[in-house]
C-alpha cells in the first residue's frame, strides 16, 4: 500500500514542489488550496485528516501579508498560530507526523549573522509573532513535529500565484523603465522551493524532528540580490540601492534574518546549491514553462 501525504497550501509555490517531490517519491499525496480546505476550520480539518489517514501532513499554508498583519493580526493569528493548532490535535488523533514551515522572521536581525536553532526568538510584529505561535502549536500538541524555518523562498510556482516573489517582482518593475529601489541593509538567505521541497523530503524519510533551519545558504542583502537577477537575467535596469530608514513600512523586518542551515547538514542533508545556481535553474525553468 502506498503510503499517503496530505500538503495544505498545495497551489503556493512551495506547495505545489511539496506534491511533486513526495509524489516522485511515491506518496499518494492530496493536496489542499483554502477554498478546499481552510486551516482555521478545526473540525473540517479533522474531518478530512481523518478520512485520508495519512502518515505524513505538510503544511505550507500561511498568512503571510507582514505589512497586512499590523493592520489585522487576528487574521494572521488564524492562520499561522491556530491553523498550526487544529493541525497538530487532527495529526494526533491519527499518528500522523506534522511537517510546519516557519520562517526567518521569528529572529529580530540583531546578531549580524546566520541564526541558528539555539538563536533565542525575538519577534518583531504581528505576522513574526503569529508564526513563532505556530511553532509553539506544534510543539505543544505532538511529540515529535518537523518544524523547518526557512527565507524568502522562490519558486517556478510563483509564476501563477497573485503575489509571486521577489525574483518576479524585480523582473516585473525592470519592464517599467523606472529607477527601482532596494534596500542595501537588510540580508536574507533566499530559498528555492525546489531544493527546499527535496531537503524536506529527505528529512521526513530520515525520520528527523524538531526545529531545523533550510534557509537557502547564502546570506545576501537584498540589493544584491537585485543585481544578481538582473545580471543573469541579461537586464540592466536603473538599480539603487536604499536604506530601512528612506523605505519605511508598516511592519518592522529583522534587518539580517539569514539562516544557518549547519545543524541540518551535520544530520546527513545535502546542503543547498548556491544561490547564483538556484537564480539560474529558475530562470532557466521560467523560460521552460514560458515557451
Amino acid at each position: 500500500m502506498a503510503k499517503k501525504a496530505v500538503v495544505f497550501g498545495g497551489s503556493g509555490q512551495l506547495g505545489v514542489e511539496l506534491v511533486r517531490v513526495f509524489t516522485e517519491r511515491g506518496y499518494q499525496v492530496d493536496a489542499f488550496e483554502r477554498s478546499e480546505a481552510d486551516i482555521t476550520d478545526g473540525g473540517r480539518i479533522e474531518q478530512l485528516l481523518a478520512r485520508i489517514d495519512p502518515q505524513v501532513v505538510l503544511n505550507s499554508a500561511a498568512y503571510n501579508q507582514v505589512d497586512v498583519a499590523e493592520r489585522e493580526p487576528q487574521a494572521a493569528y488564524q492562520a499561522n498560530a491556530f491553523g498550526v493548532r487544529n493541525l497538530a490535535l487532527a495529526c494526533r488523533q491519527i499518528d500522523a507526523r506534522l511537517v510546519h514551515f516557519s520562517t526567518d522572521y521569528v529572529f529580530d536581525g540583531t546578531a549580524g549573522r546566520p541564526y541558528t536553532e539555539d538563536d533565542p526568538p525575538h519577534p518583531l510584529g504581528a505576522y513574526a509573532l503569529s508564526k513563532l505561535a505556530g511553532e509553539f502549536c506544534a510543539l505543544a500538541y505532538l511529540d515529535a513535529p518537523l518544524i523547518l524555518r526557512t527565507s524568502g523562498v522562490f519558486g517556478p510556482g510563483g509564476l501563477r500565484t497573485a503575489r509571486g516573489n521577489f525574483v518576479e517582482l524585480m523582473l516585473r518593475l525592470a519592464q517599467s523603465g523606472k529607477p527601482i529601489r532596494v534596500v542595501e541593509d537588510h540580508f536574507a538567505s533566499p530559498t528555492y522551493a525546489p531544493v527546499l521541497a527535496e531537503r524536506t523530503a529527505d528529512l521526513v524519510e530520515a525520520g528527523h524532528s524538531g526545529i531545523l533551519h533550510a534557509g537557502g545558504g547564502t546570506a545576501i542583502s537584498w540589493f544584491r540580490y537585485a543585481e544578481m537577477i538582473f545580471r543573469l537575467a541579461g537586464l540592466t535596469p536603473e538599480l539603487c540601492p536604499t536604506n530601512e530608514r528612506e523605505y519605511r513600512t508598516a511592519a518592522r523586518r529583522p534587518a539580517y534574518s539569514a539562516l544557518s542551515n549547519a545543524k541540518m547538514e551535520s544530520l546527513g542533508i545535502r546542503p543547498f546549491p548556491p544561490l547564483e545556481e538556484a537564480v539560474r535553474l529558475y530562470l532557466e525553468e521560467r523560460q521552460r514553462l514560458a515557451t
